[in-house]
């Protein structure tokens, strides 16, 4: 059986094998960790290896040489066969660290001379000052990087942390580490270790739980990824990661998930991003872990989230800490995974682009309101802030897109006959408690399951609200408004039609041309002929009117 041991070509190769010729001598061994397996490529002299390349395209072959396969590769052409002058078998952490930062010990010789008299002999020590201001600065290093810098081994036992006792932070990145023993071996000698970056090594990791040791006590931050590590691989592992607050695994070809029994209970943030899952309710198996407040599931070909535990309008007992959800580039086509996520009790932040749901909608800023009416308690949308007014706009125009939707399912003004049906409620199921208001002790018997949801209370739909969209001209895009100033009685109010899709700030050029107001600041608010005592300010210099929900009939207030 062939073995494989970790190596790099020109920092391409994954792993690499090697390939004996058949020799009379007793030097049958090259390198460490010698394979005592005793090979020959027919027509060819001296030592192969046999190698696979992290790009499959620099390959030749799978692995096999005139019908005889050597070694096995993932990609059928993969592999090749190569010369050991050419491979690099890599180095002890300690050795790429100096070079990483120049503290290598080349050079000592430039340093000053010093003298220490044993006996009657007079002995010369050459370079000591560079030799001390060296350790002086490895003793200082918190923050290591050794990216890319072929370590492949811990080197001597316990002599990391004699030369850099104060490392916390180490990236150990695209290096040639082929087992959870190496990192093991590496971690044991820093004490405060609390971020690792193990990415795109291809490690092979333990197949029986390891215990809690201190090794990783204080270990908050793990990256694993590109490390072809399995979920149940996590799980062995992380009864010693007691501490871990932050976990990385994108692109590691995870399709199922387990539960985290008696592990993971300190997680805060993972990320599964790159791994294709085998549907979404693979998410139900993570859903109890206690205090995960970030799941990133970028591009993970999830199709549906879906929350059997809870009923619409209800909150559901799963990802109870969950604050900010990842979940772009997938393929979320139902609007009723988007209804879903309003059962999370604390989701505040959301990242959903690229779904083929968002294709339903051409207008992108009709499908930033429809996103926040549908999640209460949301305040971040795509890394961008929802303001109040924005969800109360958002929110007012869900009313009356889908209020006519509403009366067609059995909605109606009157409390006691409204009773819409379970069809329009499983699709719009914070439409009731959007429209709680003076009929409140009605509607709580007619829709109990959403009365101890509702965040915001604006009353049914009037009839005017709800009429059909007329087609697009200049004449039916201009508003009739009333343009008032509270805090000046003596100016009379003003009536003006203006375009709906006029900014703010351009209406406000206009009120200063006007009311011939000298230069102030000017402040901008409305009243809705159909929200009486209610008053929305008009905030964003760079939103249209039609942004804030105004209509025909509405009043304008200006102060200054």
């Amino acid at each position: 059986m062939i073995q494989w041991r970790a190596a790099k070509v020109v920092q391409d190769i994954d792993h690499i094998c090697v390939l004996w010729r058949e020799v009379p001598s007793n030097d049958d061994f090259y390198g460490y960790d010698a394979i005592n397996l005793k090979m020959y490529l027919p027509y060819f002299s001296g030592i192969w290896l046999g190698v696979e390349w992290d790009d499959p395209q620099r390959g030749k072959h799978d692995g096999t040489y005139e019908g005889t396969q050597y070694f096995k590769c993932r990609h059928p052409r993969g592999g090749s066969f190569i010369r050991p002058n050419k491979a690099n078998f890599g180095v002890d952490f300690l050795t790429a660290v100096k070079d990483r930062y120049g503290l290598n010990d080349q050079g000592v010789q430039h340093g000053t001379e010093n003298t220490l008299v044993l006996g009657k002999k007079t002995v010369e020590f050459v370079g000591m000052d560079s030799v001390a201001e060296q350790q002086s600065q490895l003793n200082r290093l918190v923050d290591v990087s050794v990216h890319g810098c072929a370590v492949s081994h811990a080197g001597q036992k316990e002599e990391i942390g004699r030369t850099c006792p104060n490392i916390r932070h180490i990236n150990l990145s695209k290096n040639l580490i082929s087992s959870w023993e190496t990192v093991t071996a590496i971690a044991s000698q820093v004490q405060n270790l609390e971020t690792l970056n193990l990415s795109e090594n291809k490690m092979k990791f333990p197949s029986t739980s390891t215990s809690e040791s201190s090794v990783f006590s204080k270990l908050r931050i793990l990256a694993l990824n590109q490390t072809q590590i399995t979920w149940t691989e996590v799980l062995l592992c992380a009864p010693g990661w007691p501490a871990l607050e932050e976990l990385y695994l994108t692109s590691n070809n995870i399709t199922v998930l387990e539960r985290p029994d008696n592990v993971l209970q300190t997680l805060k943030l993972l990320d599964l991003s790159d791994n294709q899952l085998l549907d979404g309710n693979q998410l139900h198996l993570i859903a109890h872990l206690p205090r995960l407040e970030q799941l990133i599931l970028r591009n993970t070909g999830i199709s549906s989230i879906h929350f059997p535990d809870a009923e619409f309008g209800c909150k559901t007992k799963m990802f109870p800490s969950l604050k900010r959800l990842t979940i772009n580039d997938n393929k979320i086509s139902q609007w009723s995974s988007i209804n879903e996520l309003d059962k999370l009790s604390s989701l505040q932040s959301l990242q959903c682009h690229n779904n083929p749901f968002m294709d339903t909608e051409k207008n992108p800023e009709t499908l930033r309101q429809l996103i926040i009416a549908k999640i209460s308690q949301l305040e971040v949308l795509n890394k961008s802030e929802i303001l109040p007014a924005e969800r109360k706009g958002a929110e007012l125009d869900y009313r009356k897109i889908f209020g006519n939707d509403w009366l067609a399912a059995g909605g109606n003004w009157n409390p006691e006959k409204n009773k819409p049906s379970e069809e329009f409620l499983a699709a719009h199921p914070r439409y009731p408690s959007l429209c709680l208001s003076k009929y409140k002790s009605t509607v709580k018997l007619a829709f109990p399951h959403f009365w101890h949801c509702s965040s915001a209370e604006y009353g049914a739909p009037e009839e005017g609200e709800l009429k059909g969209r007329q087609p697009l001209t200049l004449k039916n895009q201009l508003l009739t408004l009333t343009i008032k100033c509270p805090e000046k009685p003596e100016q009379k109010p003003v009536e003006k039609k203006l375009p709906e899709s006029m900014t703010i700030q351009r209406v406000k050029g206009l009120l200063y041309r006007l009311l011939k107001i000298p230069g102030s600041e000017l402040k901008l608010s409305y009243e809705s002929s159909k929200l009486e005592g209610k008053e929305v300010e008009l905030d964003n210099d760079l939103k249209p009117l039609q942004f804030y929900s105004i209509e025909n009939g509405d009043c304008v207030l200006v102060r200054w």
